[in-house]
């Protein structure tokens, strides 16, 4: 088998994962052309590797001996073509792109926070978990798509990644919470009073605390796709329709969540199929017309 076709099937591979895997983000990424594609999926199938085995079944020595492997197979990867389909796609698409790989320690320290189950005590100290787990994956995604202002548009990729993780977290309460994690800040939980533990029927909270708490995170959340959907006009229009696909999706999650909070403690929020792929026509239709 040719080196070329090796490198295809690796290709392959990760497509595979993402559209199995990235139930919101495969919109988006199809839209891209075909190099694009096959590189961000490749950036996906590694960083799903990563929060795979964050949210394993082995225990915490174990998962932060592995996340450590794998930090240390991705530095090695600029020098090394590995076996591995995942990273040899990576490497390839490495080899080609300005993908910031470093970008992906940042992926592991946050992975390795859920390990450790860090919790916040100020919105700042959010911030650093979202930067490393979505903004470092927005700055990744950047390296895929291309800009002529790569330090402006670097900051705005990242804050878009702060608006998904923080809709994420909001979705995710009590899922997240049921298996031990609190990502909010105790600082706003004392605010309003609340402290997220679970009853039969959801939280055991006021249910008008935990509306007003959830309302001003997303308030948060809505300042960040602010500042992170300007980096729509520095991509190419295909690029700008990925983004603007997967994003639409997300902050559309997030208005229902605002139109009815205490639906998160009801079920896991998400839009239907056909929803999706109606965000992503209309954004492809929007940045190629």
């Amino acid at each position: 088998m040719s080196a070329g076709t090796i490198v295809d099937a690796a290709y392959r591979r990760c497509e595979e994962i993402t559209r199995r895997e990235a139930r919101n983000f495969s919109y988006g990424i199809r839209l891209l052309p075909k190099d694009k594609r096959r590189a961000l999926s490749a950036v996906y199938a590694t960083a799903r590797r990563i929060d795979d085995i964050g949210d394993g079944d082995l225990p915490p020595d174990e998962k932060l001996a592995r996340l450590d492997e794998v930090r240390e197979s991705l530095r090695r990867l600029p020098d090394t073509a590995p076996d591995d389909p995942v990273l040899l796609a990576l490497h390839d698409a490495a080899g080609r792109l300005p993908i910031p790989l470093e970008a992906f320690e940042e992926l592991i320290d946050g992975c390795a926070a859920d390990v450790r189950g860090t919790t916040y005590a100020t919105f700042d100290d959010l911030l650093w978990y979202c930067r490393c787990v979505a903004g470092s994956v927005g700055r990744l995604s950047l390296g895929v798509f291309g800009t002529g202002a790569p330090g402006l548009a670097a900051d705005r990729a990242d804050a878009l990644g702060i608006a998904l993780q923080m809709t994420n977290i909001l979705r995710d309460l009590r899922e997240d919470r049921g298996n031990g994690r609190v990502y909010l800040p105790k600082d706003d939980l004392d605010r309003f009073g609340c402290n997220l533990e679970l009853d039969g029927d959801g939280f055991a909270d006021p249910p008008e605390h935990f509306a007003a708490l959830v309302r001003f995170e997303a308030e948060h959340a809505e300042r960040w796709y602010e500042t992170g959907l300007r980096l729509l006009p520095m991509l190419d229009a295909r690029s700008a329709a990925c983004t603007a696909a997967m994003a639409g999706i997300y902050h559309r999650l997030l208005a229902r969540i605002v139109r009815d909070p205490m639906a998160v403690t009801r079920t896991r929020i998400s839009l239907p199929s056909l929803e999706k792929a109606t965000v992503a026509a209309r954004a492809l239709v929007r940045r190629t017309a």
